[in-house]
């Protein structure tokens, strides 16, 4: 099983860069977590091209088609989700309704530095995967004062949090194992 891990922060020391590396190490054998970091490189969505994408937007794609689920880690600036985050998700939307998201079991995470964990952004992120025909799992992960979460390893320092990340991870699996035996029929 392959989960595409996309963190909607383009920071060099991303702290949902590293959430994506604390869920990698959670994963039990058999599943994958890869993470793509193209998100600086995908022009601003244009409708005019949905259909005949510019080849960053074909692999970004194509990234999406080929995985099995998605984890998206967020950050969240100025109480909603970061504008390359959005974009992506806008390019991944089209054409509706026979996207790439279409049936594709979601989870969206999220760290800040604030005390909230990017709670607005990451039901902004539900919200719009739900739009676009995904299928998301209605909870978060909320990781605040994100600057001190993590041990040297990306590991979560609260094993409380460590314990909320392996469970939402196997809810994930779950979701995928029941989409392979319902929604690829519908």
């Amino acid at each position: 099983m392959r989960i595409l891990g996309i963190s909607g922060s383009l920071r060099r020391g991303s702290h949902n860069r590293t959430l994506l590396r604390a869920a990698r190490a959670e994963l039990p054998a058999g599943v994958d977590l890869v993470e793509w970091a193209g998100l600086a490189g995908l022009p601003a969505f244009n409708e005019d091209l949905e259909r005949t994408p510019p080849p960053s937007v074909r692999a970004f794609l194509g990234f999406v088609a080929d995985a099995d689920a998605l984890l998206i880690a967020t950050p969240e600036y100025n109480s909603s989700v970061p504008g390359a985050l959005k974009n992506a998700l806008d390019w991944a939307s089209r054409p509706f309704p026979d996207n790439v998201l279409k049936q594709k079991p979601s989870l969206v995470i999220g760290a800040s530095t604030g005390l909230f964990g990017a709670v607005w952004a990451q039901a902004e992120v539900r919200k719009t995967l739900a739009a676009s025909g995904a299928i998301v799992l209605d909870t978060e992960l909320a990781i605040g004062a994100a600057e001190g979460a993590f041990k040297a390893d990306a590991s979560l320092a609260d094993p409380r949090l460590r314990t909320r990340l392996r469970a939402l991870l196997a809810d994930l699996i779950r979701e995928v194992a029941r989409c392979e035996a319902d929604c690829r029929a519908a």
